[in-house]
């Protein structure tokens, strides 16, 4: 079973190949572009250098979120539409599952912390128990705050690790201690390979979906949608205003 991953939930693009026996390639890129100008040459790219033609992919895998709300967009879009053209399935996969499996059987809990703006952070809380990553407390939009909170519940080290970590560090420092841990560079930001094998266990397990059930997990609404609705609350606000005093 071959395998086609991407990840373009942050800054960060990264497309893998993977199958039952190994990861044959990961090409991961943390620079400027835009995804939109990147994703497919990366795509291109991987499976020139690997030899093999799209048409032999199996499943196409994604990251579906939480993360950045464009990057999601061109992400799914993209697996969506190879998908469609290829007839094959998809799996879509969390991108705080993903980036907690960057961290192979580690001792106590990992928690991802991806930039979330308005003062809060997308993550979720994970710990390896018997061979198994599973997840301690699920995927939330929060303040820092809040999951500081949570994790003074718990006496284990946390390893930390995505885009949240660096504007947060300090404070975690202050209030966690030395139960503190980050994670190494190459480990700390999304890979694709961990898309694709946490994929690779949901296609032998059966769970393989349609192009057409895709969507984003966004976790909260976007900045656009928040604002319209702001917008239509003052609206009925004001149309009530003028109705009393009609009446």
């Amino acid at each position: 079973m071959l395998i086609l991953a991407l990840d373009t939930s942050s800054i960060v693009a990264s497309v893998a190949l993977m199958d039952e026996e190994k990861l044959i390639g990961e090409y991961i890129i943390n620079h400027e572009k835009t995804h939109s100008q990147k994703l497919m040459p990366l795509i291109e790219a991987l499976l020139t250098d690997c030899e093999h033609k799209l048409e032999e992919v199996d499943v196409i895998a994604v990251a579906e979120g939480p993360g950045s709300f464009t990057g999601l967009r061109i992400g799914v879009a993209t697996a969506k539409g190879l998908a469609h053209g290829l007839d094959k399935p998809v799996v879509g996969i969390s991108t705080l599952d993903g980036l907690a499996f960057n961290m192979p059987y580690c001792e106590g809990l990992i928690c991802p912390i991806l930039d979330a703006r308005r003062n809060q952070v997308y993550t979720a809380v994970y710990k390896w128990e018997d061979g198994m990553l599973n997840r301690i407390f699920e995927p939330v939009a929060v303040s820092i705050e809040a999951l500081t909170e949570q994790l003074k519940q718990r006496p284990e080290k946390v390893v930390f690790l995505g885009d949240g970590v660096k504007a947060n560090e300090g404070f975690l420092r202050e209030h966690l201690g030395s139960r503190v841990l980050l994670a190494t560079q190459s480990a700390v930001m999304q890979r694709a390979s961990s898309i694709a094998e946490l994929a690779l266990q949901k296609a032998k397990d059966g769970k393989l979906d349609s192009f057409y059930g895709l969507i984003p997990e966004y976790l909260r609404k976007s900045e656009a949608e928040r604002q319209y609705e702001e917008k239509m609350k003052r609206c009925d606000q004001s149309g009530g205003a003028n109705d009393s005093i009609h009446e």
